[in-house]
């Protein structure tokens, strides 16, 4: 993993991005080629040269679109036929892009005969770079060799992971036992004792040492990390090996001092104003290209409910700091959902959803009210779902660290939303908040914008919603 801006980033990703933005940039390329190879520039109608910028803008929205669909996810388990349908998915999502981009900016404009061109070469590019991917990306020269320090129920979990998650980017060495631990792991996979640590970790190539064990003082050789450690082995503890590897905060693994001296967390000034900019811009962005639908979700239900009840739905929710909002939605239940006044988890298939109140949760069109919760300044376009009062102070009650997610603003989309399902019981909202205490230690613009690209593959492929 590589760490851009406090979020982790696949290193076969990038590489992979790296490729794919090459293949892109020379799609176009050979298309002009093919196009006009023979032609005088100076006879042309429309001005194609210099080719790469206009290839370098391409590429880029193109890539753009790519992660949006989720073939940038770590955990995309797609069949080969499901990569190829989200590629082409992409490249229609990129067409429009740069159609609009053309009549915005027609010094980007290259033809209709090298932009046909240059589909069908992209196409045929990214369906090679995928298979190309997909054989390359088990090789062990992508994967860190990991050690780990224990085999006890810690260590299993570290085990458990790689079998659930095969692709993840390490490969296991094996587990160094430590002494007064019950072996909890494969026993195979316990390396003999009749080495020391120093030694194997020379022998085996190891780059990492992961140390699983509760008492870190107990039984541990010390000095033999410390010389790894010195000599360029990473050496990390559970929780950070976990937040790497699966982009959640494991609230059974962390205590107090790890949150309190582990990076992030950190809120300065600039990066709050610059985040406030992002949320005016993107959601007036949306507002300018959603308004249309805003307008014919509102007559649909108006005519929905006999043209009597409200369109917008508000709705005390708690926000940053505990300060209450209301949140305003387009009303996709009955009148009458919480008729006896005590507030309802929504479940799936939920009976008191209507007809178009149906659709527009499964679009998320619900939430684009919201945008006026933005601009107003009591949310973020990304954070934290915002909850109801009543179910916060029971969360609070019950779930460790939950008001640590009140730290940030709450948002539209996010972390937890878009890597997890809709929390619809107690058990839901403990693993959602996994994913929302990482969105707040490492809070910042690239992974909003992350978020943002990610959310566009929940709304294509309907993840989460009920």
């Amino acid at each position: 993993m590589v760490r851009i801006f406090g979020h982790y980033v696949s290193r076969s990703f990038i590489l992979l991005g790296i490729l794919e933005n090459l293949l892109l940039q020379a799609a176009i390329g050979v298309s002009v080629w093919l196009r006009f190879g023979d032609i005088d520039p100076a006879t042309l109608e429309v001005p194609i040269y210099p080719v790469w910028p206009k290839a370098m803008v391409y590429s880029l929205v193109m890539l753009l679109c790519l992660v949006a669909v989720g073939l940038y996810h770590r955990d995309h388990r797609a069949t080969s036929g499901g990569v190829l349908l989200r590629i082409i998915i992409a490249l229609m999502l990129g067409s429009l892009a740069m159609s609009v981009l053309f009549y915005l900016f027609p010094v980007l404009f290259f033809g209709r005969g090298v932009f046909a061109i240059s589909l069908g070469l992209s196409l045929a590019a990214l369906i090679f770079s995928r298979a190309l991917f997909l054989r390359t990306t088990d090789h062990k020269v992508w994967h860190r060799r990991v050690l780990v320090l224990g085999s006890g129920e810690n260590a299993r979990r570290i085990s458990d992971l790689k079998k659930e998650w095969p692709r993840c980017g390490f490969k296991m060495i094996g587990f160094f036992h430590i002494q007064g631990e019950h072996d909890e792991v494969p026993q195979h996979m316990i390396l003999p004792h009749d080495r020391s640590l120093l030694d194997i970790v020379q022998q085996q190539r190891v780059d990492e040492i992961v140390v699983t064990v509760r008492n870190r003082w107990q039984g541990i050789p010390i000095d033999d990390l410390l010389e790894r450690k010195l000599r360029g082995v990473t050496v990390t503890d559970l929780p950070t090996f976990f937040e790497r590897e699966t982009g959640r905060i494991k609230l059974d693994l962390v205590y107090p001092s790890w949150l309190v001296f582990s990076d992030g967390f950190d809120q300065h000034f600039l990066q709050q104003q610059g985040k406030r900019l992002f949320d005016i811009g993107i959601s007036l962005l949306f507002l300018f290209f959603t308004w249309p639908l805003m307008l014919l979700t509102a007559l649909a239900i108006w005519v929905d409910s006999g043209f009597k009840g409200p369109i917008i739905y508000r709705q005390v929710r708690v926000g940053k700091d505990w300060q209450l909002l209301q949140v305003m939605k387009f009303r996709s239940m009955r009148v009458d959902a919480e008729k006896d006044g005590e507030a309802i988890w929504a479940k799936k298939n939920d009976d008191r959803v209507t007809r178009v109140g149906c659709i527009i949760r499964k679009f998320r069109i619900d939430e684009l009210p919201q945008l006026f919760n933005v601009i107003k300044g009591d949310m973020s376009f990304v954070g934290p779902r915002p909850e109801r009062p009543e179910f916060v102070e029971e969360l609070s009650g019950t779930i460790p660290y939950y008001a640590e997610r009140l730290r940030v603003k709450p948002g539209i989309t996010g972390w937890a939303q878009v890597r997890y399902q809709y929390a619809a019981t107690t058990e839901d909202s403990y693993n959602k908040l996994e994913f929302d205490l990482y969105y707040v230690k490492n809070f910042g613009l690239f992974l909003d914008f992350l978020i943002l690209l990610y959310t566009a593959e929940v709304v294509l492929w309907r993840k989460g919603a009920v």
